[in-house]
C-alpha cells in the first residue's frame, strides 16, 4: 500500500509519512489549510511517489491502481483529538478531519455512523469465543455498511462539481449511493445482475436512480457502466475503488470500533470480503490512528471471510499470491461476496498478511446455519455475509487459529430481512376455531 505498509508480527510496525515529504510544498501547504478536514492528496497504491491533486474528480492511477487518499496526519492532530471527538454528534463525520470533505456543509448525510458494538455472549459460548462481539452495520441507513461509503463519495463527488455518478452493483451499493445521491440532488446510474436481490432494484428505482439489469455478473455490469460513463460528461465512475472516497467511507468501521473500546483495539476483526473495501479501509484507518498516537501501534489480526463458490481473496493467500486471479463460475448465495475479479485484492492481501491476519472461505451451507444460530441465540437476523463471518470463526476457533481469550469483532455488513429468500420459514397454518398445540405437542417451526 502506498506510503508504507504494516510489517510483520500483527502490523506492530506502523506505517511513516516518508512520502509526505515528497509532495510538492506549495501544493501541500493549500490541501491541508482547511480546518475541516486535513486532507493532502491522493496516492497510487502500486506506483513509488505518484501523487495525485485531491481538489480535481480522480479515478484511479494511470497504471489502473486505485487511489489513497493521505492526509496531513500533524494538521489532524492540531485540529482534533479523542475528547473533542466524543463531544461531537454520534455519526461518522465526528471524524470529519480524517475524511476528504472540506466542508461541513458538503456532507450528505440520513444519519449515518455509530452504529452498536454489542456483545454476543451465548454466541461466543456456543463457539468457544466468550469475549465475542458484532459490529452491526445493519442499523445505518439503507440497512448496511454502503451508507458509509456512499455518503462519503457522494459528498465528495458533489464538492468537487460532478453532474452525477453511475456503478455497477451487486445491490446494497446501488441502494445506498441511490439514496445519497437524491439526499444530495445528484443524477444515479446503477447497473446490477439479474441475480441481486430484488429488493435492491426496488430501492435505487425509488431513490429516483435509473437501474438497469444486466444478464451476468458484476464484471458484466461494470463494463456496462464504464462504456456509459464515457458517454455522460462531468459523471463520475464510482466503481469499487475506481475513485477513491467510498474507503475513507468504509473506514470508519474501523474508527467507531477503536473509540468504542476506549481507544484501543481487538485482538481479530474479522469481515466479509467481496471487493474488499471494509477490510482495506478498516486497515487504512487504524494504521492512521496508530500514526496519530490515538491508540496503540500493535494492529488487530484481520480476517478476510468470502464464500466457497467465489473466493479469490481465499485462494491467492492460500498459494501465497500477491495477487488475485479471476474466480471461474462465481455463486453463492451471500451474493455481496460474488465478485469474482476484485480491483483491490491485492490490497486486501496485503492487509491481512501485514497484520499476521488470515483468509477463510465457507460455504453456503455452513452460512445459513450460523444465520439461524445467530438470530436464536442473539435475537440478531445478520446478513449472509455476516453470517459467513460467524462461520468463519467456529471453523478458525476448531483450528487453534483463534483461541477462547481473543477478544474478537465480527462485522455484520446488513440486515438480514433484505434476504428473505436465505431464510425461509412457514409457520403451521392455524383454524380460527383451533387450539395452538402445547407441550411437546407443539411442532418447531424450521427455517
Amino acid at each position: 500500500m502506498g506510503g508504507g505498509g504494516a510489517g510483520g508480527g500483527r502490523g506492530s510496525d506502523v506505517p511513516d509519512n516518508t512520502r509526505w515529504a515528497l509532495w510538492p510544498r506549495n501544493q501541500r501547504t493549500t490541501a491541508a489549510s482547511a480546518a475541516y478536514s486535513a486532507l493532502a492528496f491522493l496516492e497510487c497504491s502500486r506506483c513509488p511517489a505518484a501523487f495525485y491533486d485531491a481538489g480535481r474528480i480522480q479515478g484511479t492511477c494511470d497504471c489502473g491502481a486505485p487511489l489513497l487518499a493521505r492526509y496531513d496526519l500533524e494538521r489532524a492532530a492540531a485540529l482534533t483529538g479523542p475528547d473533542q471527538i466524543a463531544a461531537r454528534p454520534p455519526s461518522l463525520w465526528r471524524y470529519h478531519e480524517l475524511l476528504p470533505v472540506r466542508s461541513a456543509g458538503s456532507a450528505v448525510s440520513l444519519g449515518e455512523g455509530m452504529t452498536p458494538l454489542l456483545p454476543m455472549e451465548r454466541l461466543g459460548a456456543a463457539l468457544g469465543v466468550p469475549r465475542l462481539l458484532m459490529k452491526d452495520e445493519g442499523a445505518l441507513p439503507t440497512g448496511t455498511f454502503k451508507a458509509r461509503g456512499a455518503a462519503v463519495g457522494v459528498s465528495r463527488a458533489a464538492e468537487l462539481g460532478a453532474t452525477g455518478v453511475a456503478l455497477p452493483s451487486n445491490g446494497n451499493a446501488g441502494a445506498a449511493w441511490a439514496a445519497y445521491t437524491a439526499r444530495a440532488g445528484l443524477p444515479c446510474l446503477v447497473v446490477l445482475p439479474a441475480g441481486a436481490p430484488q429488493i435492491t432494484w426496488a430501492e435505487c428505482v425509488t431513490a429516483g436512480a435509473r437501474a438497469y439489469l444486466v444478464d451476468g455478473l458484476i464484471g458484466d455490469a461494470g463494463r456496462l457502466i464504464r462504456a456509459a460513463v464515457a458517454d455522460r460528461p462531468g459523471y463520475q465512475d464510482v466503481s469499487t475503488l475506481r475513485e477513491p472516497y467510498r474507503l475513507e467511507g468504509k473506514k470508519t468501521i474501523g474508527l467507531e470500533i477503536a473509540e468504542q473500546l476506549g481507544w484501543r483495539v481487538p485482538d481479530v476483526i474479522i469481515c466479509p470480503t467481496g471487493g474488499g473495501v471494509g477490510l482495506v479501509g478498516m486497515a487504512k484507518g487504524l494504521r492512521e490512528l496508530a500514526r496519530l498516537g490515538w491508540i496503540g501501534p500493535v494492529l488487530p489480526r484481520l480476517v478476510a471471510v468470502q464464500a466457497a463458490g467465489c473466493a479469490p481473496v481465499v485462494r491467492a493467500f492460500e498459494r501465497e499470491a500477491d495477487e488475485t486471479e479471476p474466480w471461474p463460475e462465481a455463486r453463492t448465495e451471500a451474493f455481496g461476496l460474488t465478485v469474482p475479479d476484485p480491483l483491490g485484492g491485492f490490497l486486501v492481501l496485503e492487509a491481512i498478511r501485514a497484520t499476521a491476519g488470515t483468509a477463510v472461505a465457507v460455504s453456503d451451507e455452513e452460512l445459513h446455519a450460523s444465520q439461524r444460530q445467530a438470530a436464536r441465540s442473539e435475537g440478531t437476523w445478520v446478513c449472509p455475509e455476516g453470517a459467513a463471518c460467524f462461520a468463519a470463526v467456529a471453523r478458525l476457533r476448531r483450528a487453534g487459529w483463534l483461541a477462547d481469550s481473543d477478544e474478537v469483532v465480527v462485522v455484520n455488513t446488513g440486515v438480514g430481512m433484505k434476504y428473505p429468500q436465505t431464510t425461509p420459514a412457514r409457520p403451521p397454518l392455524l383454524r380460527a376455531d383451533a387450539k395452538i398445540p402445547s407441550g411437546a405437542e407443539a411442532p418447531t417451526p424450521e427455517a
